[in-house]
This record gives C-alpha cells, sequence and structure tokens, in this order.
C-alpha cells in the first residue's frame, strides 16, 4: 500500500511541476477594482472599506402613484348615483329629450315582483324604462323594461348577458339602443 502512496505522490508532483506557472504581472484584478483604484494595484483597504460601502447602501424604492379604481370596481351605488346616471342624462339629453325622473331604488321589478336594484326613468313624452340589477353588483344579472308613457310595462328582456367585462359606455350604449330599437328616441 505505501508503494501506491508513493507513485500516487509522484504523479501528483509531476502534474503540479507540469503546470504553466503564471508571472505576477499576468494576475488581473477584477474589473470594479480597477476602476476604483484607477489602474493602481495598490490595495489601499481603507478605500476599499469605503467603496463597499457606498455599494451596499440600499436605493430608495420609487413608489409609483397609485392608479384610480375604475369607475365600475366602484361601490355599487356610487358607480349608479356618481356616473351611470349623470351620464345618461347627459347622453339622453344630447338626443333632444328631457329627463323627468331618473332614480335608483331597491324596490320590487316591474312585472316578476322580486326585489332587486332598478333604475327607473322616465323621459319626457317620450317612454319610461326601468334597469334592474338582481344584486348591488354591475355584473350581476340584469333586465330592462319598457314601456310608453302613462302605461306599465309588458315585458322584461334580459341585459348585457354575453357580456365578460361590463363597463359604463357599454350599459349606455345598450340602454339606448334598446329605446331606439322600439323607436322610441329615434328612427332606425
Amino acid at each position: 500500500m505505501e508503494e501506491n502512496l508513493n507513485i500516487n505522490n509522484e504523479v501528483n508532483k509531476e502534474i503540479s511541476d507540469n503546470t504553466p506557472k503564471l508571472k505576477s504581472e499576468e494576475i488581473k484584478e477584477p474589473r470594479s477594482e480597477k476602476a476604483f483604484n484607477n489602474g493602481n494595484s495598490q490595495n489601499n483597504s481603507a478605500s476599499q472599506v469605503d467603496i463597499k460601502n457606498e455599494i451596499t447602501t440600499p436605493v430608495e424604492p420609487i413608489t409609483k402613484p397609485k392608479k384610480e379604481l375604475p369607475i365600475e370596481k366602484k361601490p355599487f351605488q356610487e358607480f349608479i348615483n356618481n356616473h351611470l346616471i349623470p351620464s345618461l342624462i347627459e347622453e339622453i339629453n344630447q338626443r333632444g329629450l328631457e329627463i323627468n325622473n331618473i332614480y335608483l331604488n331597491n324596490t320590487n321589478r316591474p312585472i316578476a315582483g322580486d326585489k332587486c336594484w332598478v333604475i327607473n326613468c322616465e323621459i319626457k313624452d317620450t317612454c319610461n324604462f326601468w334597469l334592474s340589477f338582481e344584486k348591488d353588483d354591475i355584473t350581476s344579472l340584469k333586465s330592462i323594461s319598457l314601456s310608453k308613457p302613462n302605461q306599465k310595462p309588458s315585458i322584461i328582456e334580459s341585459f348585457l348577458i354575453d357580456e365578460k367585462r361590463i363597463t359604463l359606455n357599454l350599459i349606455i350604449s345598450r340602454v339606448l339602443q334598446r329605446l331606439n330599437g322600439q323607436k322610441l328616441i329615434g328612427v332606425n
């Protein structure tokens, strides 16, 4: 066994003797040290400590301004009262019509009689419509009922049932589309 160890030691010595030796001037400093030492190969421990302190100083995180919540994500009553109803009034007025009355109420749905949130709108000398939301959520099941002035509605139609994303503009455009489809606010 001793012979095997001696042979292994000799082989290891030959391998180390045959590897090329690096000259001291061939040893390269890392780029970061060269940049900080301005090409000097002398190691100044005090300046290295200062450099390390500068590098490890934590950077203040950049605070992004908070995005305002889309109006469709706001609470139901806020969305309806502050955005949908004023936008409906504006759109209907632009068509030369006048709204006598429009409001949101948690009441019985026309015809069906179940309790839900209903926007009741009376357009002067033109029609009435009831836009119903099953829950206090704009993505809940919706229906619309229409009638001529001083009449009760006779039909409930589903409203925006196939839409994945409900937006203010979508609700307004589809209400106007329904009213126009019944020739209540314009000519087809």
